[in-house]
């Protein structure tokens, strides 16, 4: 498995938080691999084949060969029917709001494609980036168009950028009264500027932003036990953690680096 990260170009770096691209020779395939939630919604494009992706009822469906997925508020599982090949943008949170033509709402724990959402200019788009060359190409193709539809760079709320650099600078452990005292706005207006605007309400990105720093420790073994991986992440206990962990992965701490897990260590571990 070979996963790479890009750097975005300057006129994108306040809504794109990285681009990544996954390549494996399908040796995997139809292994299902866990996907939790980070925060940040994807614009992924598959040159490779197609992935499955599975639900709790048992059912499962083909993603589509690109689309945009939204804010995860639990894990998802999704394996390979073949060899990988994957581009994507990886928004930061608000970022990809500003070049979209439907809610983020609309878009919660969910595959869609990019012609649904941005029409003959998304399926031309789709065409171009699964025809390029190589990797580099492909990332300048997602830039162009992103650019495109960037009319006004300062289209991005402050008050909610500072909001989301808040919850990230305390690893989520700042209150909801707190966060609103500390960028000087009302809470109500906060939670509902930020939910139309994040997709995840900021105690939602706060508990994921937890779990996110939570699961950094574990990857690099940082910690002396549970208890005190739990108290430094701002969770009551270790019952408090590990109960918020199954929630939010379907797994327990230590089963969550076993082979399923690929995907959501990647993420994880991503700049």
């Amino acid at each position: 498995m070979n996963y790479q990260t890009y750097t975005p170009s300057a006129g994108l770096q306040s809504f794109v938080k990285c681009f990544w691209t996954l390549d494996d020779d399908g040796k995997a395939a139809m292994v299902k691999q866990r996907v939790v939630p980070d925060g940040c919604m994807e614009m992924i494009f598959h040159y490779g084949d197609l992935y499955r992706q599975f639900f709790e009822d048992g059912s499962s469906i083909i993603q589509p060969k690109s689309f945009v997925f939204g804010q995860l508020t639990q894990y998802i599982e999704i394996a390979p029917t073949g060899i990988s090949g994957i581009v994507s943008a990886r928004f930061l949170p608000g970022g990809l709001m500003p070049f979209l033509t439907i809610p983020v709402s609309a878009l919660e724990n969910k595959a869609v494609s990019l012609s649904e959402i941005f029409g003959e200019k998304g399926r031309e788009l789709e065409e171009e980036v699964i025809a390029a060359k190589d990797n580099l190409h492909r990332i300048k193709l997602i830039e162009t168009f992103l650019l495109s539809r960037l009319t006004d760079p300062q289209i991005i709320d402050n008050i909610i950028k500072t909001c989301v650099d808040v919850v990230f600078e305390t690893r989520g452990q700042l209150g909801m009264k707190e966060m609103a005292d500390k960028v000087n706005i009302n809470r109500r207006n906060m939670q509902r500027k930020f939910t139309t605007a994040v997709g995840l309400s900021p105690k939602q990105l706060s508990r994921v932003v937890r779990l996110q720093a939570a699961i950094k420790m574990l990857a690099e073994q940082n910690f002396n036990n549970l208890t005190s991986l739990a108290y430094e992440n701002g969770y009551y206990d270790q019952a408090h953690f590990i109960r918020d962990f199954k929630v939010l992965t379907g797994i327990s701490p230590k089963l969550f680096f076993g082979e399923n897990m690929k995907f959501a260590a990647l993420f994880a571990s991503a700049d």
